[in-house]
This record gives structure tokens, sequence and C-alpha cells, in this order.
């Protein structure tokens, strides 16, 4: 299926959209005063070495500390775990590191809510058709390349770079998807290209002060470039002059064959608007998402897990109960990856999939889903459904979600989803009243509130006002402040 790539850019922000049949399937998003770091290289000092989490707390520059875990210490490729065996116990992280060294690290997660980067000293540098992993001797090759012919090739194209351009030991490469295909010559162009850049980065890293930027990934434009386009991409269109002249010379350096899908649109419509994408956008934070056959999702984020619920909502089916699950259940499968992507949700991810009888039922729920979850870059993992309904999957999470980048934690209800009624503010003032009624016999007190607060309590509640005041002997006057949300309000004494 083609795709199009969208790249609106202002001077607060540059926005990247991927579209597929005029429908938004991922969304990047990169502020101005907080440009992204996943694939720069520091040179970091060890601030704290932390024995019983085995990981270490590492001075890079940023505000907070980043978090270095032992296994971000040690080669722990899928090849190396094979020679070692299952039985094999990582050091301790103290006889590896300690305190005060100065170390050349790469980031591999944002910081994400209260914690610091994730950086390993395990590092690795990507490029159009290869990512190379200095220091080690793997070869591998993306599992997205199905045909056995081409893998084989591809490893012998990259196998041979040693012997043909005189590698270092300990060179490594994996083969990336967008090699399939690729001429010999231009992969080991790639190759020479990453080596000098290693190159570069080790002796900046011998010369530069602590804590020290060695070297920046491309911004986030110009990795669209090099991460995302394929061979379904026939379309790219930007906003901006300064961004298409450096994505035109982006492309004829690396990628001739897509310069002629690049355009630039500068209409007086803004260019998501444009496309239909802003709406798509905002929906996109939104917890309810509708399916077509009249069901429902209800998505939710917490600090632990993210979680979807499925329900039939307004889809009462034709024949019978468990037909309507089915195909309720079957829809929800196919739009929950999408959403993911969409959403940038990573992490553990609990599916409440309407509960099915049929066996062959809830294997064609899994079957969908996974089908969907094989468009997605992101490295994941799907559990069987359990016996109470659910699917348990995991989603790898290198940066904010979509809601944590767009939105911060509502003010009147400070995060929670839900503020307190007005029944509940009326209880909680009477409270007030009684409990400071020694200081406040025989004067006046006013109560200042919500709209919402004040009405009930010249409403609802007019009685027990009345009589509260009696009882305590208290004149209470009620005022109205517009600005006080609705769990707010104070009770004052008056001379």
């Amino acid at each position: 299926m083609a795709e199009e790539i969208i790249i609106s850019v202002s001077p607060h922000e540059t926005r990247v959209a991927v579209v597929e049949q005029g429908l938004m399937q991922e969304i990047f998003l990169e502020r101005s005063h907080t440009p992204g770091t996943v694939g720069n290289v520091y040179k970091g000092k060890v601030l704290r070495v932390l024995p019983g989490m085995q990981s270490a707390f590492v001075d890079i520059g940023h505000a907070k500390a980043a978090f270095l875990h032992v296994t971000d210490l040690i080669d722990t490729h899928e090849a190396m775990m094979e020679k070692r065996g299952p039985d094999f116990a990582m050091p301790p992280i103290h006889e590896l590191v300690h305190e005060g060294q100065k170390l050349l690290v790469q980031v591999t997660k944002e910081p994400i809510g209260t914690k610091g980067a994730r950086i390993t000293a395990n590092l690795s540098l990507a490029s159009r058709f290869l990512v190379y992993i200095p220091g080690t001797s793997h070869i591998g090759v993306s599992q997205r390349i199905e045909d056995e012919a081409e893998r084989d090739r591809l490893r012998r194209v990259v196998t041979s770079l040693g012997d043909a351009r005189g590698a270092a030991p300990g060179d490594g490469f994996v083969v990336r998807t967008a090699s399939e295909g690729a001429d010999a010559d231009e992969i080991a162009s790639d190759g020479e290209l990453l080596r000098a850049r290693w190159r570069t980065i080790q002796e900046d890293g011998r010369t530069a002060n602590t804590p020290a930027l060695i070297y920046e990934d491309l911004p986030l434009h110009l990795r669209v470039m090099r991460d995302l386009i394929s061979q379904r991409t026939d379309r790219i269109v930007t906003d901006n002059v300064t961004i298409f002249d450096a994505l035109q010379r982006f492309l004829t350096d690396f990628m001739p064959k897509k310069s002629d899908c690049l355009t630039i649109e500068q209409g007086a419509v803004p260019l998501f608007d444009a496309h239909n994408l802003e709406d798509q956008l905002e929906s996109a934070l939104d917890r309810k998402v509708g399916l077509k056959s009249g069901g429902y999702m209800v998505i939710d984020q917490t600090e632990a897990m993210n979680t979807v619920d499925v329900n039939t909502g307004g889809f009462v089916g034709r024949n019978d109960l468990e037909e309507t699950i089915y195909r309720t259940n079957l829809e929800a499968a196919a739009a929950i990856p999408r959403q993911l992507r969409l959403r940038n949700i990573g992490g553990i991810v609990i599916l409440d999939f309407i509960d099915m009888v049929d066996e062959e039922h809830k294997r064609q729920v899994l079957r969908t889903l996974e089908k969907g979850q094989q468009q997605d870059r992101v490295k994941w993992n799907i559990s069987e459904i359990s016996q109470l309904g659910l699917v348990e999957m995991t989603r790898k999470r290198t940066d904010e979600s979509l809601m944590k980048t767009m939105c911060e934690p509502c003010a009147a209800c400070n995060g929670r989803g839900f503020i307190k009624s007005a029944e509940s503010v009326c209880v909680e003032i009477f409270r007030e009243v009684k409990r400071r009624s020694l200081t406040l016999a025989d004067c006046r007190c006013m109560i200042r509130g919500a709209q919402t607060v004040i009405d009930r309590l010249l409403d609802e509640d007019a009685e027990m006002v009345t009589a509260l005041g009696e009882t305590l002997g208290v004149a209470l006057q009620l005022q109205v402040e517009p600005a006080y949300s609705q769990e707010e309000y104070d009770v004052v004494r008056l001379h």
C-alpha cells in the first residue's frame, strides 16, 4: 500500500506524519526547545554506582542524570548470549565502572516523566542501509527481509566489507530493511561512511571535556528520510523551503530514486489542514475510539501499563451473540496496531477483548492483531489470549507517548481524570465550618467557591446552610469566585 510522508515545519516544532490512503498511521513531533536526543553520543561521567540495582547514574550534561544498566555495559547481543549459555550471570556493576569514570555513551531512550535518559555503552551508528556496531563481530540481517536468497546475498556483501575495505578488528554490522535490492557498492559506501564517523567520534571523545556532546544524530526531517522511506513511499511533501532544499540534497546524495517524490506545498491553508490531518491528530488524544460496526475501544494510559477495553457499544449484530462479539473483536484487533503506532504507546499493553467461546474465533482475532503489528517498526511481542480474555503485549518505548508530549495533567483534577462533585465539595465546606466553629462564633463568615458550588448552597443545600449558621451562631455569606475550579473553596472569617 502506497504511503505519503507529510513534513510540516514551524518556528515552534517540526511534525512528520506517515499517511496511507488519507489515514495518518504515525506522527513524530520535535519541539524546537526540546530536540530529540536518541542516537546522540556523549562523553559522560559516572556520578553514582548502585550495586543493589546493577546500575549507575551518569552525567551527560542533561538536567537529569542518565541511567545506565549493567546490560548496557556488556555486549548482550543474541548471538553472544547463545554462546554464553542460559547459566551466564552478569558481573557486579562495580567491577565494570566506578564513580568519576568517564565513558562514551549513547542515548537509547528519551527522558520519560521523572526519569532521565536511558543510555548504553554499546554504541551503534545508523545509515540508510546499515547499522554499524563497533567492537563486535556480529553480522545480522533485518527480519523484515524475508527472501532467503536476498538475505544470503546481503550477508555475503557485508561479510566481504572487511576483506575488501580493510576493516578494523571487531567490525559488526546489521543490514537494514532498506538494503533489500541495493547494490553492493552502495552498501559498501555506507559501511565506509560509518567507519569514518566512528573514527571521528573516538578522536573527539579523547579530547573533549566532560560532560560533552560528541555526536548528534540527524534532525527529525532527515532521520525520517533515513529510517522511514521505503519502496511504498510515493510522495514526500513539506511546507518549508529550507527543509525542502535539505531534503532534496539528502535524497540526491543517498536515495536518488526517491528525488522525484519530493514536493513543496505553500498554500494559504496549513499543510496538515490541507491533508485533513489536524482533526486526526486531535482525535488521537481521545480515550474513546469508534469502530465501523458501532462498537468502540477505550484506551487508557497509566504509569504502570496501558489498557485497551473493547465494547460492542451500539452494535447489536444480526445473527447471534457470539458472532456479534467476534466481529467487534476482529475490528478492534485490526484497529489496535494503528492506534498504538499513532499514539506512540509503549511498555506493557493489556488488551481486554470481549469474552469469546469459539477457539477458532480467538485464533482469528489474534492472527489479525499480529498481522497488523507486522507493520510496526518498533519491537513488540504478543502473548496468547488468557483465560480471562486478555492479551498481554509489549511495545518498545523510546519516547513519551503522543498524549504526554502534547498534554499535561489537568490543573483541576491533578491527572485523576475526575473532579469532586459539587455535592461532595459542599459537604467538605460544612465540615470545615464545623471544624472552625470556635474561631467563627459570633462573627460573620464568608464562603467562597465556584459557581456550581455556590449555586448548590443557595438551592438544594439552602436549608442546611441556614441551620448550620443558627447552630454555630455564625452569619454565613456566600460569594462566587469565577477563577476557582469546582474543588476549590475558602472559608474566611469577617470582622
